[in-house]
């Protein structure tokens, strides 16, 4: 296993998350293949399933049927992510950037939970969320989730 870990002289460390076994994505794959109604559904059996799999919580948090099936399913994805992240050499500062594929569902679960704080009036989870998004990447947000 290689360190996930890199230090560089042009900044803080950054954390790159080791990928979703393959079977696990292939999961995934297919529960989003459904037709809509059925989906939300096939993911929850992959998480429940596979509950590390970051981008299935986000995907749930997604596909929630209400603001607070959201925030719990994004909250759930972003805790998960800290454990991944924390097995993985973080410890508490440095990058998490979107140009990495891995850690996009933890990047997602916690845009969503910031999304759907400010939706239910918790303006200081919402801050915190927005404020620790650009800590872990200064070029937050992606293009792809503002376009």
């Amino acid at each position: 296993m290689s360190n996930p870990v890199n230090l560089t002289s042009s900044g803080p460390p950054e954390t790159v998350l080791n990928p979703e076994p393959a079977a696990v994505l292939d999961g995934r794959d297919a529960a989003l293949a459904l037709p809509d109604g059925e989906q939300r559904d096939a993911i929850a059996a992959v998480v429940a399933d596979n509950p590390t799999f970051l981008a299935g919580w986000a995907d749930l948090g997604d596909m929630a049927r209400d603001p607070i099936e959201a925030y719990a399913a994004y909250r759930v994805g972003y805790h998960r992510g800290l454990d991944r992240l924390r097995q993985s050499g973080w410890r508490g500062s440095g990058y998490v950037r979107w140009e990495h594929e891995t850690n996009r569902g933890f990047l997602r679960a916690l845009a969503g939970l910031q999304r759907v704080a400010t939706e239910i009036g918790e303006v200081d989870e919402s801050g915190r969320c927005r404020d620790f998004l650009m800590m872990l990447d200064p070029n937050w947000p992606p293009a792809v989730l503002t376009g």
